[in-house]
């Protein structure tokens, strides 16, 4: 990997995780609850959103093993579900709007590097960079969406189930952090078809960035 491209990664890295936490926030306050505008966390200011594993430790670790991509996140925005109008899928909604903001910003980039493509409008190393930001958010939407607190997945997952569930809820939230980092050590592969088979949907071609 380039100097230029992994440099470039980690910028995109940072605004997109920024944006999907934002994106937490403002749909919290959307859904009744103001906790994270009172908290200062409705910013784009990058260093409000600075979580110690995943904005450092594992963005660090992965470049020292010479990753391909990175992956990381941002602190979580605060919020209280019981201020939620929607108390039963109200906090699936919040945990839904990180992912959904990192597919829209694919989706916007990946139809104009699609079109710019189409009428060989692009030099190959803009098409690149373009190809870095849908690919970040991507694979920041898929990998968000994993059950494992404390993702937006386990949010998700938190709802579908039955109130007798609870137990399973305090074991999971008991051994997230543990099982994260199992899941990135061990199986991140597995979201990797996934990441794939979106980025050609989107962009109409398959990876080929590195």
């Amino acid at each position: 990997m380039s100097e230029s491209i992994l440099i470039f990664q980690i910028i995109i890295l940072i605004i997109s995780a920024v944006i999907h936490e934002v994106s937490h926030g403002a749909m919290a306050n959307y859904l009744g609850d103001p906790t994270a505008k009172y908290a200062g966390r409705l910013t784009f200011n990058p260093i409000a959103h600075i979580d110690l594993w995943g904005s450092i430790l594992i963005p660090l670790f992965l470049l020292i093993a010479n990753s391909p991509m990175l992956i990381g996140w941002a602190k979580p925005v605060p919020y209280n579900p019981y201020n939620l109008r929607d108390q039963k899928y109200g906090s699936a909604l919040v945990a839904i709007a990180g992912p959904g903001s990192n597919l829209l910003i694919a989706a916007i980039f990946g139809i104009f590097l699609r079109i710019l493509s189409a009428f060989d409008l692009a030099s190959p190393a803009f098409s690149l960079f373009l190809g870095v930001i849908v690919l970040i958010n991507i694979l920041l939407a898929v990998f968000n969406l994993v059950p494992i607190p404390p993702l937006d997945g386990s949010k998700i997952l938190y709802a579908l189930l039955p109130d007798s569930a609870h137990r399973f809820k305090a074991v999971l939230e008991q051994q997230g952090m543990l099982l994260l980092l199992f899941f990135i050590f061990f199986l991140f592969q597995l979201i990797f078809p996934i990441v794939f088979w979106l980025y050609r949907l989107i962009v109409g071609a398959p990876l080929g960035l590195f």
